[in-house]
């Protein structure tokens, strides 16, 4: 028995996994790391996440489709609709806009009604008047993928999980029925339980381990852990500049709540005198506030305020949707530095 094949045909490939037609899924990772790689899913650990999914939000409801499904966050709107027997309302092939949204909501059977978007997605809707009613009809939320960098609506929930993971397996810090969380002396963040991945189809499956009599998934980013996880970004992104860590999330969260921001990207540039400097990409309207300004206004740590600013129309992402870093660092790079 094999794995169906999301980019195939993701419906289809849920419907046979849960079935059991097929062992599982194979999905693709973002890529926002690197080279996307096929992960194996059973469709016992689909399953068990769509169940405590619908576990933690209250029961079952009305799904309303509007991220990619050949990528897990879209297989697992799939999957949460087959294991309850609801209802599923497509945005369709179409740019995502708020009139979209709209037209999709609209369009929903009457009942109890989730969605799951990417902070992008919020931030869009939130920004337009009918958008932002049309989000709050909604009972939950889901927003992953990527660290929000915003206040997110009453409605919504932070979402924390990967491909490996069957999708999102922490809910606001706290994890789903039957996951368990913990770091390693590296400060990574370890997943167990049953929604877990039976591994790559390339068969390397270094990143799961076995202790304390448990399988886990060693995740590539770092965290802490003390009865609810804090994520403070990727292992690989953290920016070490003058001898000091600097983690790219505590600054994106303090530059986006700078006036005019709307999305910042912070990344680590080489330096000559500082080894790393800290570079922030934002997306913001002209006029975008200046470095010496924005130095002036953020709460943070000297070593942590950005040495570089570079204004663009939109932060570049990944073909999935993801903040794509090397993409930043590249413009950081390539641009004039003024302090």
């Amino acid at each position: 028995m094999t794995y169906a094949r999301l980019v195939d045909d993701a419906a289809t490939a849920v419907d046979d996994a849960l079935s059991g037609r097929a062992r599982g899924i194979a999905a693709r990772t973002s890529g926002s790391t690197g080279e996307p790689r096929e992960v194996l899913l059973s469709g016992k650990a689909l399953k068990a996440s769509a169940l405590a999914t619908l576990d933690r939000l209250g029961g079952p409801a009305h799904w309303l489709l509007a991220v990619p499904a050949d990528r897990i966050a879209g297989a697992m709107v799939h999957a949460r609709v087959q294991v309850a027997d609801a209802s599923l309302t497509r945005i369709g092939d179409v740019p995502f806009t708020p009139d979209a949204f709209c037209r999709a909501a609209d369009a929903m059977e009457p009942g109890r009604r989730y969605v799951s978007l990417v902070p992008t997605q919020v931030r869009r809707l939130l920004a337009d008047p009918s958008g932002s009613q049309a989000l709050a009809s909604f009972d939950a939320v889901l927003v992953g993928g990527a660290a929000p960098g915003m206040e997110l609506p009453a409605n919504a929930i932070e979402t924390y999980g990967m491909t490996e993971t069957a999708g999102g397996c922490v809910y606001d810090g706290v994890p789903l029925p039957g996951v368990q969380v913990r770091t390693n002396a590296d400060n990574r963040i370890c997943i167990a339980g049953p929604t877990l991945a039976d591994g790559y189809a390339d068969s390397d499956n270094s990143a799961f381990t076995s202790a304390q009599g448990l399988r886990w998934f060693v995740t590539n980013d770092v965290g802490s852990w003390d009865g609810s996880l804090t994520i403070h970004g990727r292992a690989d992104d953290v920016i070490i500049t003058g001898g000091h860590n600097v983690h790219p999330s505590t600054v994106e969260r303090a530059v986006a709540e700078l006036p005019g921001v709307r999305e910042a990207v912070a990344v680590g540039v080489p330096d000559p005198e500082w080894g790393e400097r800290v570079a922030i990409v934002i997306d913001a309207p002209a006029p975008a506030p200046s470095l010496a300004r924005m130095r002036d206004a953020l709460d943070l740590p000297r070593h942590s305020l950005p040495r570089q600013v570079v204004v663009v129309r939109s932060v570049p992402r990944t073909e999935a949707g993801k903040i794509d870093r090397s993409a930043a660092r590249a413009l950081a790079a390539a641009a004039d530095v003024k302090e």
